[in-house]
Order: structure tokens, then sequence, then C-alpha cells
């Protein structure tokens, strides 16, 4: 009994196309519509309303800690990020298991019980709080919280990202 195998581009040109215009449609349905629908509704009550809205200056202060914290962020995630992921990948040291665990933390904690770990520590009346009123510094409700929460949610994406191919790498 002889099996052939099929060619891999042995089915009809007709199934290839379906196939791809069922791909397009899903991407179109779950990327296009949402930004179609955004800016619609963006402008449903025309352009110089969307661009006084958008100039307003909470729109813009918010725009502007947004990129803060996103360049902070990125900035603070990618050197500790890859640091932490060389060391785990390329070294063998006591407390390593004890990283891994705490780039897991984010993924293992909800974000309420962070938040609330936050106010307990840099809230007025936290572990920090005495100390932060004393010397003028506020963390909660501004900037560095942000920044601080940011940080931690975001932290094990590039460390959990690169461990497996520094592992890959080898020992060079």
């Amino acid at each position: 009994m002889i099996i052939t195998s099929r060619s891999r581009h042995s089915e009809p040109a007709w199934m290839r196309l379906t196939i791809i215009l069922i791909a397009v449609g899903f991407v179109a349905l779950l990327v296009l519509l949402p930004v179609v629908a955004v800016f619609s509704e963006a402008l449903r009550k025309g352009i110089s309303v969307y661009v006084a809205s958008i100039t307003d200056h909470d729109a813009l202060s918010a725009l502007r800690l947004t990129l803060l914290t996103a360049a902070i962020s990125v900035s603070a995630n990618l050197v500790f990020g890859v640091a932490a992921a060389w060391a785990i990948a390329k070294f063998e040291f006591p407390g390593k298991s004890a990283l891994l665990s705490l780039i897991d933390l984010p993924f293992a904690v909800s974000p309420v019980i962070s938040g609330l770990v936050f106010v307990l520590l840099f809230g007025a009346q936290g572990f920090f709080g005495e100390w932060l009123v004393r010397h003028d510094v506020q963390i909660i409700f501004a900037e560095p919280g942000v920044i601080l929460a940011t940080i931690f949610v975001t932290f094990p994406f590039i460390a959990r990202e690169l461990i497996p191919l520094m592992q890959e790498q080898g020992t060079e």
C-alpha cells in the first residue's frame, strides 16, 4: 500500500482565498471596528469640539502624565528586566528562586491588593507615611505613585520574555 502525502499547496485557490478573507474579516472586526467606533464618537459633535476637548488643560495634563509614566516605566523595566533576566538565565546564585518569585508576584497579586499595599506603605498613615509627610514627599495620588504602580504591574513582562531567550543562547 502506497501512501502519498498531499502537497502543501494542493488545496484549491478558492479555499486559500476564503481563509484569507476570514482572517482579514476577523482583523477588521477586532481591530478596525473599535478604532472606527472611537474616532466616530470622538468626532460626533464635530472636529472643533474634538480639538477643544483635546487641548483642554486637564486633557493635556493627562497626556503628559501618560507619556511621562510610559517613558519612565519602559526605561526602568528595560534596565531592571534585562538585568534580572540575564542574572537568572546565566548564573546560579542563592536567592535565584526568590528573584523569580518576585518577578512573578504582579501576576499572582490582584491589582486591588497591590493598590492597598501601596496605600499601606506610602499613605499618610502607612509604614513610610510619617517620614514622607515630614519631608513633604507625596507618593500616593501623585505622579510617583502612578509610575511605581505601572512599573510594578509591567515589570514581569520584559524579564519573562527574555529569560527563555537568554537560556537558549547558552553561556556565551
